[in-house]
């Protein structure tokens, strides 16, 4: 094309998606998932940009053929632009109001998968460093009103009580994974459920530890031994004692260091 031609003109195309379907049976949810997106985190200790894995749906009605699925893909390219609002429990109703305006649907659906990083510091030493921990935001708009769940992962350490009781010196112990899914009342930070999980726990980890602090969360693992039932009894504890929890669920895997097996237990309160 030369540059003093004028430019094209966009003929009109059809819309298939807003035809009209026959079969008249509404969709629940219809949308995209498996987009990796990365995205700004809102927490109690401030804004992290993460990469997370998105799903992003709307409720179809019966008398619609499809939905637009690159409206979908714009809404969290908006998201990722600098000085756009960081993503938790409020800013997801906020997203949740402009998808369904967007797409004229009675109802979406969000989910956010990804890692989300604390920066732990040693018990003695003092070094600084990062641990990861698996995090998902989900929030649902529908006639009921706004619903949310956050839930992480939290890798910590478990002493086996009983070993510890019955052996003349040591006592077993494994990484353990205590799994947390909270729908809140109100804002709730991951970090926050990552402090219940480690401080339920036998000892917490550490990316980094020098010989003094691998000495202290041995002892502490010795002091604090826990069962794969107290793991998930104190961290129950304090949620249920929580005044922005609604409803929860933990979960505690022991990964057992002397069998080839897992201990595993769940409590559930309105999940």
């Amino acid at each position: 094309m030369n540059r003093t031609d004028p430019p094209p003109v966009l003929l009109p195309m059809a819309d298939v998606q807003s035809a009209p379907d026959h079969r008249e049976i509404p969709i629940d949810h219809v949308g995209i998932r498996g987009l990796r997106y990365p995205l700004p985190i809102a927490d109690r200790d401030g804004v992290q940009t993460t990469i997370a894995e998105c799903g992003v749906y709307v409720a179809l009605p019966a008398d619609r053929k499809g939905t637009h699925m690159s409206r979908l893909v714009a809404l969290l390219e908006e998201r990722a632009q600098p000085g756009a609002q960081p993503l938790g429990v409020a800013s997801l109703h906020d997203l949740l109001e402009a998808l369904v305006a967007r797409l004229d649907a009675p109802a979406g659906r969000v989910t956010l998968a990804f890692p989300f990083f604390v920066r732990k510091i040693a018990p003695v030493s003092g070094v600084a460093s990062l641990l990861d921990y698996e995090a998902r935001l989900e929030g649902e708009l529908d006639g009921r009103g706004f619903r949310a769940l956050v839930s992480v992962a939290v890798p910590v350490t478990s002493l086996c009580p009983s070993s510890k009781e019955i052996s003349d010196y040591g006592a077993h112990n494994q990484r353990s994974v205590v799994t947390i899914a909270v729908r809140p009342r109100a804002e709730l930070y991951i970090a926050d459920l990552v402090r219940v999980a480690e401080e339920e726990a036998s000892s917490e980890l550490f990316g980094i530890l020098k010989r003094v602090d691998e000495k202290w969360v041995t002892e502490r693992a010795y002091d604090n031994p826990r069962f794969v039932e107290d793991l998930v009894r104190g961290v129950a504890a304090r949620l249920q004692a929580d005044p922005r929890v609604e409803a929860f669920a933990v979960d505690a895997e022991n990964f057992e260091s002397i069998h080839n097996h897992s201990a595993w237990a769940r409590i559930s309160r309105g999940l």
